[in-house]
């Protein structure tokens, strides 16, 4: 599919060029369930609108059934042909293939239009079957801001119509379920321009939902042997030179500020991991203290570029649910392996029950790009398939996907409509225990270096609330709702009663609200219905006699009475 799409955006852009000869090419590479292709349009303005007469054009190429031509170029004589074209972006690609050495580049030619690539390709223009323009959007030439804003026109692709229809109605549901929409009808979060791009205001709805999770979080963790830490917002810049972020990870941070007495420079922290070194590097450590285990959800600030922000999903303030586990060697395999029985626990209370498993190994070519003691990658890397394999899970092996500094089980979770998300990361960290000297005293009396392991569960909350909005569509389970309880009053002279009965869900910690609006039961009904309130409780006369409770739950149109205790119990047995 991947070969499909790419011709499919060569395709494109022949159309384009076709209709608007002077537009300009730059890249199109073909990506998750499409492609795209970035143009520089100049003067010309084009918007959705123009995609009907590009898709009649593509159309038109693909019916010539014209074939895919690949040819060399010298690439000095390439570099002279594009300047020739004008193709400015062309131009500076092969100059930069030049100073590296490249001595011939390829072409690949359809009919009368001809694009640098290194393809493959398919046959011929007729394989595409069934594709559609569906976006467009700015983006910067190289993704630089100080560049160019080029037009990128995004496409789907796949190899029936059937496929693209199929897809298409999961957009329009993913749609349906997009957090930002919801956060306006929901009354979740928003983001103010005054506040800052990027920096996430929760509203109490969502805080509500927040907080829960944040409490079972820790109870989980503590059950599970963790120990809760809290550190800074800020560090010295000595920590993040120390740490290797400021070599590796400045482009991605807030720029610096200064202590007012000493000049000292500081920075927000990107992430919470050399405050945790810190805190173990405060005291001399034994093997005895081994394995540590400790947690924390910190705020963390990166800067994401304005073009990389998503509502929620990608922020640049965030709450990262970290955790390390510092332990010997010998303790690895153990450790790691009750991560990964925690992660799948974890996700398992939150309805999600299909995953993919990433294992980030070291590129076998590349050796040299890794930090760390050779033997421990190879131990680590085996021990991680051991687990795998043990628990009997599959997992696809993305050699040269680890960071430098170590292996990782990346793993990713399906959506009630099927969508994959990254979330937990379970990141064995041989960079930090060498950079800060982390050791502790062996058996032997001895110092030695520790393993580290680096993992988060949920990802970020803001990332996993964005998950949890679009999972559920709005309709939390009980146990997160914001409001979990809605009692509405049939008159005024019910209200009194309805707030009697709030005062005592709210003692046994529920979350209730009243609706005494001066409004008619079948309108307040309808509100709590599109509010996705769990239950509905309608009071009235009889149920102030009889002392039992009208009880609408939700995706119900039928109501049913219940004790106030038995209520209660059902209620009770959906909290985590």
């Amino acid at each position: 599919m991947e070969t499909l799409r790419h011709s499919a955006a060569h395709i494109m852009a022949a159309a384009v060029k076709d209709i608007w000869p002077n537009v300009k090419l730059a890249i199109g590479p073909a990506i998750d369930n499409g492609f795209y292709y970035d143009f520089d349009f100049g003067d010309t303005v084009i918007n959705e609108n123009d995609f009907a007469k590009i898709e009649k054009k593509m159309k038109s190429i693909i019916a010539q059934d014209l074939p895919f031509e690949k040819y060399e170029e010298d690439i000095l004589k390439a570099i002279d042909k594009e300047k020739q074209r004008g193709e400015i972006y062309k131009v500076e690609l092969l100059e930069d293939l030049k100073s590296e050495g490249t001595q011939k580049v390829t072409y690949f030619k359809t009919g009368d239009f001809e694009d640098l690539c290194r393809g493959p390709h398919i046959k011929s223009s007729s394989e595409v079957k069934a594709f559609k323009l569906n976006k467009i959007a700015g983006a910067y030439w190289r993704g630089d801001e100080n560049n160019k804003m080029l037009t990128r026109i995004y496409a789907l692709a796949f190899e029936t119509e059937k496929d693209l229809n199929e897809y298409t109605e999961l957009l329009k549901e993913a749609e349906l379920r997009d957090h930002r929409r919801l956060a306006k009808e929901f009354d979740l979060f928003s983001i103010s321009d005054k506040v800052g791009q990027g920096l996430i205001l929760w509203h109490p709805n969502l805080s509500k939902t927040r907080e829960v999770l944040e409490t079972w979080w820790r109870k989980v963790h503590r059950q599970n042997g963790y120990h809760y830490v809290y550190t800074p917002h800020i560090g010295r810049s000595l920590l993040w030179q120390e740490s290797g972020h400021l070599g590796y990870f400045k482009d991605s941070m807030f720029p610096p500020f200064s202590d007012k007495e000493t000049k000292d420079e500081y920075y927000v922290k990107p992430m919470s991991c050399p405050f945790h070194v810190e805190i173990y590097k405060s005291r001399r450590r034994s093997y005895r203290d081994l394995p540590i285990r400790w947690n924390e959800l910190g705020t963390c600030y990166r800067y994401e570029k304005s073009g990389e922000l998503h509502g929620l999903a990608r922020p640049r303030g965030f709450t990262q649910d970290d955790a390390h586990i510092i332990c010997t060697k010998e303790q690895f395999k153990d450790e790691y392996r009750k991560v990964v029985e925690l992660t799948l626990n974890v996700f398992s209370n939150f309805g999600f029950t299909k995953f993919k498993y990433y294992l980030a190994a070291r590129d076998p070519k590349n050796l040299d790009q890794y930090v760390g003691d050779s033997d421990v990658w190879d131990i680590a890397e085996a021990t991680i398939k051991e687990i795998l394999v043990e628990k009997g899970i599959e997992y696809e092996l993305e050699e040269g996907g680890a960071k430098f500094y170590g292996p990782a089980l990346d793993i990713k979770i399906f959506d009630a409509i099927g969508r994959e998300w990254q979330c937990p990361t379970i990141q064995l960290d041989m960079n930090l225990p060498s950079k800060f000297n982390m050791t502790y005293i062996g058996q032997d009396g001895k110092d030695h270096t520790p393993i580290m392991i680096h993992r988060t569960i949920f990802g970020s909350l803001e990332r996993f609330c964005t998950i949890l909005i679009e999972h559920y569509a709005g309709a939390f389970p009980f146990w997160l709702s914001p409001i979990q309880i809605k009692i509405i009053s049939v008159s005024d002279n019910h209200i009194d009663y309805c707030y009697k009965l709030s005062e005592e869900f709210l003692q046994m910690d529920f979350r209730p609200q009243v609706d005494d609006a001066s409004e008619t039961v079948g309108n307040k009904i309808r509100k709590a219905v599109n509010e996705k309130v769990p239950y509905i409780l309608v009071i009235g006369d009889k149920e102030m006699e009889s002392g039992l409770l009208n009880v609408r739950e939700r995706g119900s149109k039928n109501t049913y009475k219940i004790s106030k205790e038995d209520f209660i119990k059902n209620i009770q047995s959906q909290i985590k």
